[in-house]
């Protein structure tokens, strides 16, 4: 199955030709003034030639990589980027959350049909990689790549705590323009994404992001017929920027304990804290 690629909407092509008219139009004038770009060509434009632009000055348009198809007069697009604390503030909309569920299975899906084709592993093989690839390390990288952070509407104390970086928040983004993008323009579309960044992480064996220490842990429980019981035991902080801790049960004795701004996360620093204290163990017994 071939690599799709996205498209860039046409609005953003818009933007980018008027940019560029500006940019020449003062190239060819005397009076002397910066170039400064309207705000809305920050998911575009990477670079350009900036400051007092001479006549004879070549002017050079760095774009960034190459944008999906983000329609924000689509209702739809647009809830994928709404994010809790915005609609609180403003009284207005449905945030993401709800599209972030089915982006979920839709993404799982996706790329469980490419490992079922592609990969001939065995089923828990199988589950171990596509966990690898989805876990919310692997949905930040993915969202950043794509310049989806860009989109977000965020509330103001949100945006100024620095939510538009927030791991959590950008990961869950992912997931739910990829449902806004199934709902919208069908399967087809919405494998393309997944086909521009996912499968090709995949097929590049790229790793940098995977800490899946829940797998690693539950590899290790196997060979002792024993089971993992993580449960939340705080949550703190409000809706839009909530910080949960949970740990990990072992036959009903706690193992681990891990503090995140995810329930997935925190799982996995529970886990992490488990492996380290196994660690230790086996090395006293050494």
């Amino acid at each position: 199955m071939g690599q799709m690629k996205t498209k860039c909407s046409s609005s953003a092509t818009g933007l980018f030709f008027l940019l560029l008219m500006i940019v020449s139009f003062s190239s060819c004038t005397r009076t002397q003034k910066d170039i400064i770009p309207s705000a809305e060509y920050a998911p575009y434009v990477n670079a350009y030639t900036g400051g007092v632009i001479s006549q004879n000055s070549t002017i050079r348009i760095e774009l960034t990589h190459e944008q999906p198809m983000v329609d924000l007069n689509n209702e739809l697009i647009k809830r994928a980027f709404t994010h809790s604390s915005y609609v609180n503030e403003t009284k207005k909309g449905e945030d993401y959350e709800r599209l972030e569920f089915l982006g979920d299975k839709v993404l799982d899906f996706l790329v469980s049909e490419y490992l079922y084709v592609n990969e001939h592993l065995h089923e828990g093989e199988m589950t171990k990689l596509r966990a690898n690839y989805v876990c919310e390390n692997a949905l930040y990288e993915y969202s950043k790549e794509l310049g989806l952070n860009n989109y977000l509407r965020l509330g103001k104390g949100e945006e100024a705590s620095g939510g538009r970086d927030r791991k959590a928040v950008v990961a869950d983004i992912f997931e739910a323009f990829l449902a806004a993008t199934y709902l919208t323009y069908g399967l087809e579309k919405a494998k393309e994404i997944v086909y521009d960044v996912v499968i090709k992480a995949i097929e590049n064996n790229e790793n940098y992001f995977l800490h899946d220490y829940k797998s690693v842990l539950q590899e290790m429980l196997q060979a002792d017929k024993q089971g993992a019981e993580y449960v939340v035991v705080n949550e703190e902080g409000p809706s839009h920027n909530k910080t949960f801790t949970t740990v990990v049960k072992i036959d009903g004795v706690i193992l681990g304990e891990g503090t995140a701004g995810s329930k997935k996360e925190s799982e996995q620093e529970a886990a992490k804290d488990a492996l380290s204290k196994m660690a230790k163990v086996d090395k006293k017994e050494e």
